[in-house]
């Protein structure tokens, strides 16, 4: 004879919490939703209505809310690239960003290239509910996606949007600051062979790369031939480059490069070809993120500011859907500055 299975608790609603807290269904709904009211409800009823609710495990329905006009507390992130560690480390900080102002986070991913299809909104995200929403990463590539933005009346703050056109308030890091402060230091540390190993992402970003050419001509008055190099965002990207690069007849004593990821197959490479880090080479990422600190060596890179630009848009995100703006809509755009994060991975040149 099986078990009997133990009977579900049945789902509160604000019926049960109005019983419960002895107070009227409609206050109860006034107080759920922070709906301004032209009668004001006492703090002490307020406060019994939050504690009854909490108490009976009560969870608006967000889709239902969004039928009827009323915040849904959910923010939708659309997201470029799930595989990227950089984007993964993002999600964590705006999800957390998100429930301190009380909201949930709904996660769409787009295809890594669209190709002929059309990618929408609806297709992204699960539900179009929202209260607004954020895109994380350059979009160019899915122009209906960014179409249906344009014309929703959901408010959108756009992060790390690279060279697109702003369409959206804009929040970004200042890149160029970030190259040349780890090119900086390796020079500060007395490299001239300093090469450069730039990721492929997408629309064909290349504002580190030219900040690293513009470093070179300003202080050595020219780039070394083949020293820039370019590779797929991955460490067998990175890894590949470094081997090129070490072919070379004047191989370089360091190498930057435009993503961590990128940095930690330099560090694979190096370690594969006997090139000891930082001993013989010096190697500078960019991004600092999880996985940086726990390279060997741990790895010298240039840190994204990332909870001040998650958060920045997260407040700013919240404060359009709450109190709707025209003018802050309007495309704008706020910088961050980076900052260098030295550890293990660089080192004078050795001497030969």
């Amino acid at each position: 004879m099986s078990e009997e299975q133990p009977a579900k608790r049945p789902v509160p609603t604000m019926r049960d919490i109005a019983a419960a807290a002895a107070v009227s269904q409609s206050t109860v709904s006034r107080v759920l939703s922070g709906a301004p009211t032209a009668v004001p409800i006492a703090p002490e009823t307020r406060q019994r209505v939050l504690r009854t609710a909490r108490e009976l495990g009560y969870r608006p329905n967000p889709l239902a809310r969004g039928l009827r006009g009323a915040s849904t507390n959910l923010i939708g992130a659309v997201v470029r690239d799930f595989s990227d560690p950089f984007f993964a480390g993002v999600i964590e900080v705006l999800v957390v960003e998100s429930m301190a102002h009380g909201y949930n986070v709904v996660l769409g991913h787009v295809p890594g290239r669209a190709g002929d299809k059309a990618v929408s909104l609806t297709t992204v995200l699960e539900t179009r509910h929202t209260d607004a929403v954020i895109l994380l990463g350059d979009m160019q590539e899915h122009p209906q996606l960014l179409a249906d933005l344009r014309n929703s009346i959901v408010p959108v703050v756009a992060l790390w949007q690279g060279t697109s056109p702003r369409e959206f308030p804009t929040v970004d890091v200042d890149d160029r600051v970030g190259i040349r402060a780890g090119l900086s230091h390796l020079v500060s540390l007395g490299h001239e062979r300093i090469a450069f190993v730039n990721a492929e992402l997408p629309n064909e970003y290349r504002v580190r790369e030219a900040a690293y050419l513009e470093f070179m001509r300003d202080r050595f008055g020219a780039v070394p031939p083949g020293y820039a190099e370019r590779c797929p965002n991955t460490m067998a990207g990175g890894d590949a480059a470094l081997r090129r690069l070490m072919d070379r007849p004047d191989p370089p004593t360091a190498v930057a490069a435009s993503t961590d990821v990128v940095a930690m197959g330099v560090l694979h490479a190096a370690h594969s070809l006997g090139r000891a880090v930082p001993d013989r080479l010096s190697v500078v990422g960019f991004d600092d993120i999880l996985m940086s600190s726990h390279t060997v060596p741990a790895l010298t890179t240039v840190r994204m500011p990332i909870s001040e630009i998650v958060g920045h848009a997260v407040t700013q995100a919240v404060t359009l859907a709450r109190e709707p703006a025209e003018a802050q809509r309007l495309p704008a755009l706020e910088v961050f500055k980076p900052a260098l994060i030295v550890r293990d991975s660089t080192a004078p040149p050795a001497l030969s």
